[in-house]
């Protein structure tokens, strides 16, 4: 071997150890760096000619472990969107407070119908005021729980738009660092620095939502969604995120590099937008409906109960809340009978009743002979029949009735046969003695049928949003009200194909004139109401208004009720006493120290009534306090699953981690082995060249 040939082996070696000797050196100053994956110097032996020609490094670049950076990606995104679903949900839960604490949400409906039954047994006017301070209570909170929720939705939105912001400048520093590492591969240069950067900024973007990467020829990445959609990386520049949370659903959407956007909902499996994204369209409005159907429910059973009694003295004029219909409308699906009386109001006793067949279509009065009518002449039937001084008048979906000078009004709907649309009394549907009032339309038992009229004329709009299961938007669909005036053309539209929702379920409308979508069969489709521009020809009110449709809608109901103003400023006429139609001509119909009224509002907690599903609770026909517990359950139920998936995909985000910092990050003792066998390598390279220098110089000596 010629002295070139030793001073070359020798000088390549002492550049490799030099080279290996910086890595270490980078890796042990970079030990208590998060994130930091170690540098590996890759060396390789040169051979000319079939002989050995020393060493060279070929590359420099960072220990990696694909496997396990993939499996602490999705550990991180599981751990992202199971944090943000615990975090919201336990707030959500603590508004409504522990069911065994006198202070909680629950407890203040238990203490509505305590107050009841004490009243019902103490019958005072401080009682009555306390009771419906009570209801009021209950409603306040109700209102203020409905509030406090819409407000987390808020904040969902609010969070939704800063990770969107997040990830867009995650997405553009990992594009853009691909081009810097493309670079320093091309001419030989330690990429490792940019690459550990884009390591870490990928390692953050996956909390924010479930990514895969895979490797480019030239170093840098490829960064996909679950469902491989690019996102950065793929050379036609990073993709943009946009949030738009301005409807009843919120949506995510997606810009690729060539410009086109499609949504993103669906692409994401995990990761903080994944967790906001299900509970701005699903957690927090179930929710919300879940409490808005129970306050419906109180609100409802109250109003029923105060409708079958009267007050004492009972009222003059009784105005009845908004039916959302016209007065031919709200009286066509009436059944049965129904007093109507007018009573003295300084001695109770009774001076006139009128008595309703609506099966006859017949009124009379004091007994004498009927009178027919129809339902376009049931307001004018009933105005001439109240007599001198009394009336009754139909007017933007309400009926008022009010009695001659000196007596008052009560009414009875007949014990065998009693008068009945949409599963409530004459009173009860028009809301004539209600307790609770409410600023809109939030019990839709219309009581219309099939044949009844609309109310919405032809060419009116309504769009309809349909997402799939997980709450992500598929379809929009518009439907236009038909040429027909009847209720089962206006169905027919809705559920027409394809320009109605007949693709993805149907409308149907029930024996209490409720109008409800039921999905098809496993499909798990939900609707909402993207744009309603229809109005009831009589009332104004919208289809989605009327019927309930959307959980937006039905979700709203919780913050509109309150207690009766007049009764709240009068407690005298909470109506606690039943009428005798029975009684002995000349005798009190009416007695003041009658409380069946309140005992029976005692009883209001263990009323019968009917829920119509919300919130992924079944509909039910059960109780108002079991319906409170299964809705207390059902939320503890949501915060308990989500803090468990919460634990559990914390714990296997921190186990992955720690298994690729184990593989990938920096071993003090391995690298000391490394820098003791390099300094070996430098000192041996630097003693063979010294060795070769000295032969030189004794050659040079001989031939001198």
């Amino acid at each position: 071997m010629s002295l070139t040939s030793i001073m070359s082996n020798a000088s390549s070696g002492l550049q490799a150890a030099q080279t290996q000797l910086k890595t270490i050196s980078d890796n042990v100053a970079n030990v208590d760096t998060a994130g930091y994956i170690r540098k590996v110097a890759n060396q390789q032996s040169l051979v000319t000619a079939g002989q050995g020609a020393g060493v060279t490094i070929t590359q420099i670049q960072n220990a990696t472990d694909k496997f396990l950076q993939a499996a602490t990606l999705s550990a991180g995104a599981d751990s992202g969107k199971s944090s943000i679903q615990s975090s919201i949900l336990d707030q959500a839960q603590s508004l409504f407070g522990d069911p065994s604490d006198t202070g909680s949400y629950f407890s203040t409906l238990d203490n509505v119908f305590s107050a009841f039954s004490s009243l019902s047994a103490n019958n005072s006017s401080a009682g009555r005021a306390q009771a419906l301070s009570q209801v009021s209570t209950f409603l306040n909170q109700s209102s203020a729980l409905s509030s406090s929720l819409g407000q987390l939705s808020t904040q969902a939105d609010q969070r939704l738009t800063s990770d969107v912001g997040t990830v867009n400048q995650l997405l553009s520093q990992i594009d853009g660092l691909n081009t810097e590492i493309s670079r320093a591969t091309a001419t030989g240069g330690d990429a490792t620095g940019a690459q550990n950067q884009q390591s870490q900024l990928i390692d953050q973007l996956s909390s924010l939502m479930d990514v895969k990467v895979s490797s480019t020829a030239t170093g840098g990445v490829i960064v996909r969604a679950s469902d491989g959609t690019a996102l950065a990386g793929d050379g036609s520049g990073p993709a943009k995120l946009s949030y738009d949370g301005s409807g009843s659903i919120g949506q995510l959407s997606i810009t690729n590099g060539a410009g086109v956007t499609q949504p993103l909902g669906g692409r994401l499996t995990s990761g903080e937008l994944k967790g906001l994204i299900d509970l701005r369209n699903t957690d927090l409005p179930q929710v919300q409906n879940q409490l808005a159907e129970l306050t419906s429910g109180v609100a409802d059973t109250l109003n029923q109960i105060s409708n079958s009694y009267s007050a004492v003295p009972p009222p003059t004029t009784m105005t009845g809340a908004n039916t959302g219909l016209d007065a031919a409308s709200a009286v066509s699906g009436f059944t049965g009978k129904t007093t109507i009386a007018e009573v003295d109001s300084s001695n109770s006793t009774l001076t006139h009743r009128i008595d309703t067949d609506f099966d006859a279509g017949s009124i009379s009065v004091d007994g004498g002979a009927a009178t027919s009518f129809t339902p376009s002449t049931f307001i004018s039937t009933l105005n001439s029949a109240m007599g001198t001084g009394g009336s009754a008048s139909f007017s933007n979906g309400a009926l008022s009735l009010t009695s001659a000078t000196g007596t008052g009004l009560a009414i009875q709907d007949n014990a065998t046969t009693p008068a009945s649309n949409g599963g409530r009394g004459f009173s009860a549907y028009f809301g004539l003695n209600n307790i609770v009032s409410s600023t809109g339309l939030t019990n839709y038992n219309t009581g219309l049928s099939s044949t009844d009229a609309s109310g919405f004329p032809a060419g009116q709009t309504i769009q309809f949003q349909l997402s799939d299961a997980n709450g992500v938007p598929m379809q929009k669909v518009t439907v236009t009200t038909p040429a027909g005036t009847t209720m089962a053309s206006l169905v027919g539209a809705l559920n027409a194909s394809p320009n109605g929702v007949g693709l993805y379920g149907a409308f149907a409308l029930d024996v209490n004139g409720q109008l409800a979508f039921t999905p098809n069969a496993g499909s798990g489709v939900s609707l909402s109401v993207a744009a309603d521009n229809t109005a009831n020809t009589a009332t104004g009110a919208s289809l989605s208004q009327l019927f309930g449709i959307g959980d937006a809608q039905r979700g709203s109901r919780a913050s509109s009720f309150s207690v009766n103003s007049g009764m709240l400023a009068n407690p005298g006429k909470l109506p606690m006493a039943k009428l005798n139609l029975s009684a002995t001509p000349g005798t009190a119909v009416l007695a003041s120290d009658d409380t069946t009224g309140a005992d029976a509002l005692g009883q209001g907690g263990t009323a019968i009534h009917s829920f119509s599903a919300a919130g992924g609770l079944a509909a039910a026909t059960t109780g108002l306090s079991d319906y409170a517990a299964n809705i207390s359950a059902s939320i503890a139920r949501k915060s308990a699953n989500a803090d468990a998936a919460s634990t559990q995909a914390t714990a296997v985000a921190t186990e992955a981690t720690s298994r690729r910092s184990s593989s990938e990050g920096v071993n003090l003792d391995s690298e000391l082995v490394n820098l003791t066998t390099y300094q070996q390598s430098y000192n041996a390279s630097a003693r063979m060249i010294q060795a070769a220098k000295d032969m030189f110089d004794t050659l040079i000596n001989m031939v001198n």
